[in-house]
Order: C-alpha cells, then structure tokens, then sequence
C-alpha cells in the first residue's frame, strides 16, 4: 500500500498528512486527530506516528505498525515494535531484535539481544554475549570494538563506555575523537559536550579539553551560549562557556532539605 495514496482515512476524509497532527488518546488505546477519533479500532497499547506516516501498536495478536486509517502495514506479529527511524523500525520477536523497513520486511538475517534506533545511519544493538556496539544499515558492524555500553550517534559522533566503567566519543567508523576518558559522557551539543570527573559535571570541547576549571553537582547543555548548572551547596547558577557566572536561580538549600 503507497502511504502517499491514503487520503480517505476516517470519515471526514482527512487528509493523509494530518497523521503529523495525532495525537495520543488518554487512554492509550487509540489516535485522536482534533479530539476525535481517527478510526474505529481499539488497541492494548499505541504510540505515536513517526515518518512516514506510520505507528506501533499491540493488541491480542501481538505488537505491529499501522496505517493512519487504522489498517495493519503487514500482515506479521511481534512480541514489540518500535516507531520507524530512518525508514526502519526496531521489533522484537520471540527469536530476538531486529530491524524492517516500511513494508514489513527485514533488513538483515541476524537477531540482537536488544536494538535501539537509527540515528545517522547508525544504530545501538546489544549481542547475545552483553556487548553493545553500532551496525550499519545493512546489520553489519560500522567497527570491531565492543563496549559495556555505546549511545546514538548526533553531529558525526556517540559516547561508548568501556568495562571499566569510562566513557569518551567515537565518530561514526569507531575511531576515538579524542584521547581522553571521563565518569560519565553526553553527546555534543553545539561544540560542547557534558562531561564528569572525580571532582564532578562541566563542560569539554570538541578536542576534549575542558572549557573551564569549575566543577558542579550537575550541568545541563549549553543554550544559545549559556548553562543551567548546580553547584554543590544546592544553588543553581547560569554559566557562560567559559564558566563564569551569569545569575544566580535558587539559593543554596537550607540543611533540612
């Protein structure tokens, strides 16, 4: 069925783009375009409509994607589905994890322990052994290296930790960023990335270098040149990139909280 043909999904004869507009009934059973129903089957379970126009459900027979008008894509069950991402979605089946595209189909043979979802034509698996690792469209591996942990790619590259517990970035042929490690590790959010050491929460560059020497009990991403940041004591601050302060939010807390 070619979604760019569906036009007549309920009644009204809504357009086939509306599905961007749907939203999830409180319920949890169904879609709701404008506060109404957008068609007569309930589900256990629905989530949202991601591109192109298609949503995970579950009802008796087991986890699938639907059409806006309701319709199952295909004609298969699962134990779980996922919203689709870059054309493939992740579904989990009694054999294991794995990847199908809009139609259905599958993209690769092999079953994972776990799938996440394609971001930058790269994904998050976990092996039958506990390891994690990125593959590629195709289900093959974009490297050889295994990690405790790896997360999605954003801006060419993703935080993977090693069993010891430390994290630094890859770019997307698994090839170290930089040559420093840290606690904890986000991805990078307009050049800079959060970042823990033993003393706590800042920010790194690209390079991986610290932007600052201050240190806190949490920072949040840099937006529009600032941080939302909490310093140790409770207080919470504005900082700019190189750390310097720009207004104080809450006071330090009092003892009995």
């Amino acid at each position: 069925m070619n979604l760019s043909n569906i036009t007549n999904i309920n009644e009204k004869n809504l357009p086939d783009k509306n599905w961007q507009e749907f939203t999830i009934a409180p319920e949890g059973t169904h879609h709701l375009y404008q506060g109404k129903s957008v068609y007569p089957q309930r589900f256990i379970s629905v989530l949202k409509f991601h591109p192109p126009g298609l949503a995970p459900v579950q009802d008796r027979a087991g986890a699938y994607h639907i059409y806006p008008n309701g319709a199952s894509v295909y004609s298969q069950r699962y134990q779980r589905t996922f919203g689709f991402y870059e054309g493939k979605a992740s579904v989990k089946s009694d054999s294991g994890w794995f990847h199908i595209n809009i139609t259905g189909d599958r993209f690769y043979d092999r079953y994972f322990a776990w799938c996440g979802n394609f971001q930058a034509h790269r994904c998050v698996v976990r092996d039958f052994n506990g390891q994690h690792f990125h593959i590629k469209d195709d289900g093959t591996a974009a490297y050889a290296e295994r990690y405790a942990y790896v997360g999605d790619f954003r801006d060419g590259f993703a935080v993977v930790q090693r069993e010891n517990g430390l994290h630094t970035h890859i770019n997307d042929t698994g090839k170290f960023a930089h040559d420093r490690w840290f606690w904890d590790l986000d991805v990078f959010h307009k050049g800079y990335a959060r970042s823990r050491d033993e003393r706590g929460w800042f920010h790194i560059n690209c390079q991986g270098i610290a932007a600052y020497d201050r240190r806190f009990a949490a920072v949040e991403p840099f937006y529009n040149g600032q941080s939302r940041v909490e310093d140790f004591d409770g207080s919470l601050w504005l900082i700019d990139e190189t750390g310097r302060s720009i207004a104080q939010l809450r006071s330090p807390k009092p003892r009995f909280i």
